[in-house]
């Protein structure tokens, strides 16, 4: 009887340890072949197409973040083309609010720029529309948000680093610039601070785009997780009655989405006009407030 509680405890063991190790099996495998099939986001129009049709969209499948972006840029240039060949005295509503907007913009780096937001209004601007435009798409049914993609939003501070960094060179000058970098000593302890001030502000300045990309990728990624989360958990309420809908869960969490994505495309493009007004002469900056 003894034999027979030890041979069944056994049978037990060696069975779930089989279970283990069938799970962990296929935990590999996923995460070093499948792990692209997963996602925590809602499925797209891209993902949808990949399931249905297997590797005939495999290549447009892996490109999906750049494919969004481009439809997010083309969807401006169109809006753009439509409003300057069709601009009027008195305008519609399409130019009324692409007006709205550019004046808006314009008087909201005036505050940090000032006379110099007539220059770099197009380039902050352009890029707060944008980034805004993106983080949108992904509250849209079939479309994906591409500020949530780390490849996304790492290129977009770059391009903002290397702009900054160019204004810096055009209005100080290879020496000005390195002598902002030291920190603008004036006077004897500014100059035996220079080998402190130097690594940390060269530092930062490779900090700058770090730091941008990062709180754009995780923000937009947390939400765009968070409501497929509460999506599933709708879906699953109502899954006895076998219901190719759920319950709405995810409603009220678009609208925090929504405001959410505006004040991160608000945050990246304001750190970049802040990162723009540093690389100008302080004088001429402080005389233009």
């Amino acid at each position: 009887m003894i034999s027979q509680y030890l041979q069944t405890i056994l049978t037990t063991t060696e069975h779930e340890v089989g279970q283990v190790a069938d799970t962990l099996a296929h935990a590999a495998e996923a995460a070093h072949g499948g792990a692209h099939e997963e996602s925590h986001e809602l499925p797209n129009i891209l993902h949808m197409l990949y399931k249905a049709f297997g590797d005939a969209f495999s290549g447009i499948y892996h490109w999906e973040n750049i494919i969004f972006a481009f439809v997010a840029l083309t969807f401006l240039c169109v809006v753009a083309t439509t409003v300057a060949r069709k601009r009027k005295m008195v305008p519609g509503r399409l130019q009324s609010l692409v007006e709205l907007v550019v004046e808006g913009l314009y008087n909201f780096f005036h505050s940090m720029l000032g006379d110099h937001a007539r220059r770099y209004t197009p380039f902050l601007g352009t890029l707060f529309v944008y980034i805004l435009t993106m983080n949108w798409m992904g509250m849209f049914p079939f479309l994906k948000a591409p500020s949530s993609a780390a490849t996304i939003t790492v290129s977009l501070a770059l391009i903002v680093f290397f702009y900054s960094q160019a204004v810096g060179f055009k209005h100080l000058g290879i020496g000005g610039w390195f002598f902002h970098l030291m920190g603008s000593p004036r006077d004897v302890i500014g100059w035996c601070l220079v080998p402190l001030n130097l690594p940390i502000h060269v530092i930062g300045e490779f900090a700058k785009p770090l730091s941008l990309s990062l709180r754009l990728f995780g923000n937009i990624t947390g939400e765009d997780i968070l409501i497929a989360a509460f999506t599933g958990v709708g879906i699953m309420m109502l899954s006895f009655m076998h219901s190719p809908v759920g319950v709405p869960l995810q409603l009220p969490f678009y609208f925090l989405g929504l405001l959410m994505s505006t004040i991160q495309a608000l945050v990246f493009t304001s750190l970049s006009a802040i990162y723009i007004a540093m690389m100008l002469p302080h004088e001429e900056h402080s005389e233009s407030h």
